[in-house]
């Protein structure tokens, strides 16, 4: 595919073929899809230096010690599913395995229309015993179960949840033995939330109170420990408003969830923290806010023994540590800045072409999703690094680039840097940057990373993936790079504001290797990296069932925007090969990916 758009000379040179999907007319008409056809979803990346940027950057002075690596410059060749090459490096004609991933299935509820930019499928958990796959779903505020016996049909079986006027929709539902864990705030949305324990029929079997704002729930390994990310939001920071304190519950169901009760509950908090126990890179900022009501709980990731858990602390760009014996916090790290004085990216949507560059500007990892798995008896955590900025009565954190003062000693050249067509289009943040308070900014933070970063247990990063992700979504599809999620013909429509946007992650182990698979919120699909050496991941694929062609409104256009992403191992799995479930938020839709080992000849 030829693009109408200017591109950098880099650019130019790593175009790939793209096979637009075909099935999003015919399966968005049908509840149930079989025998998606895998040649009409998938694409065709090729082999790139994701570490080189593109022409006619803007550079400026560095503010923060770059990244120790960047994306490791790894891609796959694929032909009508993902695949590539195996991460050995062998060579001579010598037979290795690779894997193959391939849509099977689509859950697609008609009419579409009526449910786009609902929040119709956001978080997906699967119940190996029933074979029942159950999903949050926003617009009804219930929960969805599906028959995923044969995944290549799901199947609608019903809905499940709570009529009681004090709680909301769900937020986030979990699976363990048979048991469904599902986080539901409170109404008002600041009062305390509840969990509430179901059979995989639906049946209410106990519940107990959490935090304000439960957004996220995860059992254990073992499947007797709950933890439950309560967020704390604000309803704003004008006066009479309350801003609730984050936490992490972790509920102790071992002796089963129909006893479950209060008592049950631990509660981890931020509120014997100091300013002295935080780090610069942690970001403390909420008008009026104590650390305890300012830090919010995201995203759980649990370590493999169930000993320590890691929590998303997104608009604070922080990462907390749980010690789940005690159930307390043991330390909150900053996660950094992504340096992009040295990693490039398209900072703006109105110069009409894609060019990834260099400029004076940091970028907040702020994780969304997050997920914790071990290689040689090492515990990583990877984290999705969105970004998300504060937007509330009281209080507006996000402002453009070029609407703000420079400091005329940082940054000389002012003028040309706040151009729209340069970084003057970027959103920035004005709760951090002007280091002397004389009014004007001495520094410059970007929200997101735009990237896939992980670390060691203690929090130290060991790997980010640079300007990866934003390298292989311009090959794939130049004529809709940064293309927004509700609306087709948006090319460049996100370069001011988080670019791709990776929000969902999960990890799963597939025929011996560990592999990453990132959402993009965005311009949607996935990426996958091989994660055996966790600091020199090797890049797999990108695959995007999007069709550019179809009308979002309409439910045309296949999925849009990934937000939750679902790994089913081999031994859980229908089909008896591992299984990737994504479940896409404003197209309301789920697809169940297939994930086969194949021979390649390196």
């Amino acid at each position: 595919m030829v693009s109408s758009h200017e591109r950098s000379p880099l650019l130019l040179s790593t175009l790939l073929s793209v096979m637009l999907p075909g099935c999003g007319d015919d399966a968005a008409a049908d509840t149930e899809t079989d025998g998606v056809d895998a040649s009409t979803t998938m694409v065709n990346p090729i082999p790139m230096d994701p570490g080189t940027s593109g022409s006619g950057g803007t550079t400026g002075m560095s503010t923060t010690e770059p990244d120790p690596t960047r994306g490791s410059g790894s891609t796959s060749s694929l032909d009508s599913s993902a695949s590539g090459s195996d991460s050995s490096g062998s060579t001579g004609g010598a037979i290795a395995n690779t894997i193959e991933i391939t849509r099977i299935g689509r859950y697609a509820p008609e009419p579409l229309a009526d449910i786009f930019d609902e929040g119709a499928a956001e978080i997906a958990a699967f119940d190996a015993v029933s074979q029942s796959l159950f999903i949050t779903n926003g617009n009804t505020g219930s929960i969805d179960v599906l028959d995923l016996s044969d995944p290549t049909a799901p199947v609608f079986v019903q809905t499940m949840g709570t009529d009681g006027p004090d709680l909301a929709g769900p937020t986030s539902v979990a699976v363990a033995d048979g048991v469904v864990a599902a986080a539901f705030p409170a109404a008002d949305g600041i009062s305390d939330g509840r969990v509430l324990f179901f059979d995989a029929d639906g049946t209410e079997l106990g519940s107990v109170t959490v935090g304000a704002l439960p957004d996220m729930v995860t059992f254990g390994p073992d499947g007797t420990t709950v933890f439950v990310a309560n967020e704390g939001e604000p309803d704003g920071y004008d006066a009479g408003q309350i801003d609730p304190e984050g936490s992490i519950s972790i509920i102790d169901v071992s002796g089963g969830v129909a006893d479950v009760e209060d008592a049950d509950v631990t509660t981890a908090d931020f509120t014997a923290l100091t300013m002295a126990d935080i780090d610069a890179s942690t970001r403390v900022f909420g008008p009026g806010a104590s650390i305890a009501q300012d830090l919010e709980p995201e995203y759980v990731a649990v370590a493999p023994n169930g000993e320590t858990a890691w929590v998303s602390l997104q608009e604070n760009n922080a990462l907390a540590i749980i010690d789940v014996a005690t159930g307390t916090v043991t330390d909150v790290i900053g996660l950094g800045f992504q340096d992009h004085s040295v990693v490039p990216l398209d900072p703006s949507d109105r110069d009409d072409t894609i060019d990834l560059r260099t400029g004076p500007v940091l970028g907040m990892r702020m994780p969304d999703a997050i997920a914790a798995f071990d290689v040689g008896g090492e515990t990583f955590i990877v984290t999705a690094n969105e970004g998300d900025g504060r937007e509330y009565d009281g209080f507006e954190e996000e402002e453009r680039l070029a609407d703000i003062t420079l400091d005329p000693v940082a940054f000389p050249d002012a003028a040309e840097l706040q151009e729209d067509e340069a970084f003057g289009r970027l959103t920035i943040t004005l709760a951090n940057g002007d280091t002397d308070m004389d009014g004007d900014y001495d520094e410059l933070y970007c929200f997101g990373s735009r990237s896939v970063s992980i670390f060691d247990a203690a929090g130290a990063l060991v790997w980010d993936s640079g300007d990866e992700i934003e390298q292989v979504t311009a090959a794939a599809f130049p004529d809709d790079f940064n293309a927004n999620n509700d609306e087709n013909g948006s090319f460049e429509s996100r370069s001011d504001n988080k670019g791709p946007e990776p929000e969902g992650v999960t990890v799963g182990t597939a025929f011996g290797t560990p592999y990453v698979f990132t959402g993009l919120e965005r311009i949607g699909g996935f990426m996958t990296w091989d994660v055996s050496d966790p600091t020199a991941p090797v890049f797999h694929s990108y695959v995007n069932p999007r069709d550019f062609s179809g009308d979002a409104e309409a439910g045309t256009a296949d999925d849009l925007a990934p937000e939750g992403m679902l790994f089913v191992s081999a031994d859980d799995s229908p089909t008896e090969n591992p299984l990737l479930i994504v479940t896409n938020e404003v197209s309301g839709t789920t697809s169940i990916f297939e994930i086969t080992e194949v021979p390649v000849e390196s």
